[in-house]
């Protein structure tokens, strides 16, 4: 696992032990930055679930203004502050479930990427938080990532536009005008 491009291009991070967790892969990561383009250039952005932090740090890689990590893992925590100690960048890392932050967070987001287990079905409730606490700034964008069978309501979000890499499957949603 790289980042893919940016200030940071080539840098290996650090991953976890073994294959129970599901990184997002360097191509569908590239193809996701690429669609993102330069609305990540000066973004206040979320990486919730974050995992090892690959999402966040190619976000910094690529400008991001400012990235906050969160995931309920003490494992995943540490990995994504070792992962920014290597690369010498400052981010937020929360140890917090993302319903918990979503609940607590004083911020607004530019761009919010969610990439939950697979077996996680309750983004309708996360993205009700997201609503109700106004987190997501104008002309903001949310990506959920999820396994294609995993569907979702939302009465604010509007996909416009989807994308399916392996099993994997993007969903681009902005706010409904």
């Amino acid at each position: 696992m790289r980042v893919v491009s940016g200030k940071h291009k080539g840098r290996v991070l650090d991953k976890f032990k073994g294959d129970a967790i599901r990184p997002t892969a360097d191509r569908a990561k590239e193809a996701l930055f690429n669609i993102l383009s330069y609305s990540v250039t000066g973004a206040n952005f979320l990486d919730l679930f974050s995992g090892t932090g690959s999402i966040g740090i190619e976000a910094l890689s690529r400008g991001a203004k400012k990235v906050t990590f969160v995931d309920a893992s003490k494992e995943s925590a540490n990995i994504i502050k070792s992962n920014l100690t290597k690369l010498k960048e400052v981010s937020s890392v929360e140890l917090l479930s993302a319903e918990t932050f979503l609940l607590k967070t004083s911020d607004t987001y530019d761009i919010i990427f969610l990439d939950p287990p697979y077996s996680f079905n309750e983004a309708d409730k996360l993205f009700e938080i997201i609503k109700n606490r106004n987190l997501l700034n104008e002309n903001g964008i949310v990506i959920y990532e999820h396994a294609s069978e995993n569907k979702f309501n939302s009465d604010f979000l509007e996909i416009y536009d989807t994308r399916k890499y392996g099993i994997a499957t993007f969903d681009f949603l902005r706010s409904i005008k």
